[in-house]
């Protein structure tokens, strides 16, 4: 039974202390440099981020950046009149070309580096 009871309390403590380890947008944008530099992670010509390698916390990252891109866009769109497609699909291009040379891009389903 003693056993059981420090199980619990250190599955109690864990639970505790995981909102700590999670991400914010903030932790996410710091960390999206390395994470591009390193392969993790790559632009979509959707305008949003993609999985190329998955590690450490780059799934985290890029839904944490994807869901404030798509929170601007749908801004933009609202703003000026047009559909969230479209705004995706300008930001998708911009992204592409911006993107430095040695990074990945997806073209065509698939990730390069550029």
């Amino acid at each position: 039974m003693r056993l059981h009871t420090r199980l619990l309390s250190l599955l109690l403590a864990l639970f505790i202390s995981l909102p700590a380890w999670a991400l914010n947008l903030n932790d996410a944008m710091s960390a999206l440099g390395d994470a591009k530099a390193s392969g993790q992670l790559g632009e979509l010509p959707s305008g949003y981020l993609g999985v190329v390698q998955d590690g450490g916390q780059a799934a985290e990252i890029a839904r944490l950046i994807n869901q404030a891109r798509l929170a601007e866009y749908q801004r933009l769109a609202q703003e000026n009149g047009i559909q969230l497609s479209d705004v995706e699909k300008i930001a998708g291009k911009k992204a592409l070309e911006k993107t430095p040379a040695g990074q990945y891009i997806q073209l065509n389903g698939a990730w390069q580096r550029k």
